[in-house]
């Protein structure tokens, strides 16, 4: 196990290192950089101050003076922004030296792995922090979030899972089934706004926080008094984003069973005489979760990483998903770039840890056995 789990570590760097080339490469191509949104800016400025300034006459007789500026004296033309028309090509130009787009990007893409190499993701283009820094700030809300919501539904789905095939064909069983179907169907960002309405004070009742992990004044309040108002705070964001997540694991819970169920070795342990409870916690449970552990790494990051984005928009909860979705709309590529690396190694040592379960589950497999 332990060369397996070195190999697999060895895998971590090159495909880190894949990703970010072909992120890096699409970038590349991508319009609406970090370079053309600050000139958008400064022309948005520099428009609203004329329009203020001048009149229509006045725009109709400027207009041919500024077609024929763009087209010598700002080099507009000879700009590879489009934005840049009008604008002092000494401006373009030390925009660029201060977003590093001066140099060419074999040169940055050397720039950014050497750093990556050493944990150094950069600073964020308008933030003007550290990436490091916005993320470890970030991460307990995303932690929580995640962490929180993903043992929830670990701890409902696979005692109802069981049940359930114990109880297959039921009326238990048809009727959560049906609940868990429809609590499927909805969406995590429609529910989260539907309990902002019914208890958030949008509407109705004000009984859950709106915004933040902790309540104005509570930073120097006993650890007691902490953890209350935060659990407080976390109680409507969770229930957002567990809702949906019961039905896809409970009913993997229940047909891992079901199929364990009907097997060989379980009619031959009831033969024997063991009780019913034995043989389906001491059989029939640790083959019948080996499916489960399978899927907890990629439930842990998607609850981590994606679905907790619209949710922490909604709630007003500043995490590493709304940090990532910021950075993509302003262009920020160090923080882009620092999310996607941070988000892809978590996911890669959260499936190396999924094979470790395994072997904690059942001692039989050997990831070293090869026929």
């Amino acid at each position: 196990m332990g060369a397996y789990l070195f190999r697999r570590l060895l895998l971590v760097v090159p495909t880190l290192l894949g990703i970010i080339l072909i992120n890096f490469a699409v970038v590349q191509f991508a319009p609406g950089g970090p370079v053309e949104q600050m000139l958008a800016e400064l022309k948005g400025e520099a428009g609203s101050t004329l329009g203020r300034l001048s009149g229509e006459s006045q725009g109709e007789m400027r207009a041919p003076q500024q077609r024929s500026d763009s087209g010598t004296s700002t080099g507009g033309e000879a700009s590879r922004y489009r934005g840049a028309q009008g604008l002092d090509p000494a401006i373009v130009a030390e925009i660029e030296k201060a977003f590093g787009f001066d140099k060419p990007w074999p040169e940055r893409l050397g720039t950014m792995l050497a750093g990556y190499a050493q944990f150094d993701l950069g600073r964020s283009l308008f933030r003007d922090r550290p990436v490091v820094d916005l993320i470890i700030e970030k991460m307990p809300v995303s932690i929580s979030l995640g962490l929180w919501s993903t043992l929830i539904i670990y701890l409902v789905s696979i005692p109802l899972g069981i049940r359930k095939a114990v109880r297959d064909g039921s009326g238990f069983d048809i009727w959560t089934s049906a609940v868990v179907l429809v609590g499927y169907a909805i969406p995590g960002f429609l529910f989260a706004i539907l309990l902002v309405v019914l208890f958030a004070g949008g509407s109705f009742l004000q009984l859950f926080p709106l915004r933040g992990l902790l309540s104005p004044g509570m930073e120097g309040a006993s650890f007691a008094a902490r953890a209350v108002d935060y659990a407080w705070h976390m109680v409507l964001p969770i229930v957002a984003l567990v809702i949906g997540g019961f039905a896809g694991l409970t009913m993997l819970t229940k047909n891992s069973f079901l199929d364990e169920i009907h097997k060989q070795y379980t009619v031959t342990a009831r033969a024997k005489g063991a009780g019913e409870q034995r043989v389906l916690y001491g059989h029939i449970f640790r083959n019948a979760m080996l499916l489960i552990i399978a899927g907890f790494p990629s439930a842990f990051i998607g609850i981590l990483f994606t679905g907790a984005l619209l949710v922490e928009i909604i709630f007003s909860l500043d995490g590493l998903g709304l940090l990532g979705f910021e950075a993509a709309i302003r262009r920020d590529y160090p923080v882009m770039f620092g999310t996607l690396y941070i988000f892809t190694l978590l996911g890669l040592v959260m499936q190396i840890v999924g094979d470790f379960t395994y072997t904690l589950v059942d001692p039989r497999i050997d990831f070293e056995a090869r026929r």
